[in-house]
């Protein structure tokens, strides 16, 4: 149902605008009411009880009411009025139809800026909720990555555990849509896969050993790296960790390792982080002090 005021309004401004029932009934015409209708008015009824018996009975169907909204828009665009300048005392009926049109325009106006405010509210609504959904099927996703960990870490320092974690790791860097190459051999040399960011390409080490990588582990994959373009680093990721001496050779001036350990991936299956948020993190600081690592709980710093 439209509100009565609106088609107060309609039926004021109509009324005051054109005077002759020729012009009115072709109006009518013209704004898309059907000719079955128009042809309803009798010879001796006046345009304001046309109207009054019209509208409702346009009122009823979808149709209709787009009819009425045309004549709307129709009278609502007016700025002259021609069938009004030759008739007795125009002056003060112009001045009439131009404030009826004016009634109109600003209630329609008001009711289009109500209703832009009513999409703007819903469009706000369907964002919030998609971000909603989106979150929680991302996060989900993170918690069974966190779940197959936690499941692979029973096997820590088994055989065959390692390729496991390989596999499990580049499944976490394919989640965040990160470009990288599963582990491959290059000459007979066995590579743990890398990932490109930023135009940088890091090559991977995947230690998935009781101990914590040392120093050796850490000169071999140096020198893997120095073997790539100047575009290369690389990065470890030991789940149980580092020797400090292991932490102290990888670091340096230009280092070109980051090293990462099951702290920082909790990081990101919690959602703490991104993945790529990490390696920029954990790269700033190394191009920043020198240093390697940077470890989880200083990351705020």
């Amino acid at each position: 149902m439209l509100s009565a005021h609106y088609l107060q309004l309609v039926t004021d401004a109509a009324l005051k605008s054109m005077w002759y029932k020729h012009t009115f009934r072709d109006f009518l015409r013209r704004s898309g009411v059907p000719e079955s209708l128009i042809a309803t008015w009798a010879h001796d009824e006046s345009k304001r009880d046309f109207l009054d018996r019209l509208l409702p009975h346009l009122e009823k169907t979808n149709e209709g009411i787009e009819a009425i909204n045309r004549i709307c828009n129709a009278l609502s665009q007016q700025e002259t009025f021609p069938d009004l300048s030759s008739i007795e005392d125009s002056r003060r009926r112009i001045q009439a139809a131009k404030e009826a049109v004016g009634a109109l325009r600003r209630f329609c106006s008001h009711q289009a800026e109500q209703a832009r405010g009513e999409r703007d509210r819903k469009d706000s609504r369907d964002r919030y909720l998609k971000h909603q959904r989106e979150h929680c099927a991302r996060q989900q996703s993170l918690d069974k990555l966190n779940a197959s960990l936690a499941e692979l870490a029973t096997q820590l320092g088994q055989q065959g555990a390692g390729y496991q974690f390989e596999k499990w790791f580049y499944d976490l860097v394919e989640f965040f849509d990160i470009a990288h190459r599963r582990p491959y051999n290059v000459k007979g040399r066995q590579v743990d896969g890398s990932m490109t960011l930023d135009g940088t390409t890091y090559l991977g080490e995947l230690k998935f050993t009781v101990k914590p990588a040392d120093a050796p582990e850490v000169d071999i994959f140096r020198s893997k790296i120095r073997s790539k373009a100047d575009n290369t680093m690389g990065i470890m990721v030991s789940v149980s960790g580092y020797t400090s001496v292991a932490i102290a050779e990888a670091s340096g001036e230009r280092t070109p390792l980051l090293l990462l350990d099951c702290g920082h991936l909790y990081m990101v299956l919690t959602g703490a982080i991104s993945l790529k948020d990490l390696v920029d993190r954990v790269r700033r600081h190394a191009s920043q002090t020198g240093e390697a690592y940077l470890r989880p709980g200083e990351f705020g710093n």
